[in-house]
């Protein structure tokens, strides 16, 4: 049976894990947005706002993973 600090340590992996493959699949729809905001002339706002998720979503990982865990 394995001590409750290892299930805490074990369940903030899988935690952080999902995290990041959240973060990857919303940095991949944003990069989608934004080749097709640009590939449609008339919709250049849907890749201005494409782009602004797609940094915004790289910031909050970033920031997401330096704060220190308790």
């Amino acid at each position: 049976m394995l001590p409750v600090k290892g299930l805490r340590d074990a369940a903030s992996r899988l935690y952080v894990r999902s995290m990041w493959t959240v973060l990857i699949i919303l940095l991949v729809a944003w990069a989608i947005v934004a080749v097709v905001g640009f590939a449609i002339e008339g919709l250049l706002w849907i890749a201005i706002i494409g782009i602004i998720l797609f940094v915004g979503t790289i910031l909050f990982g970033v920031i997401r993973n330096r704060t220190p865990k308790a």
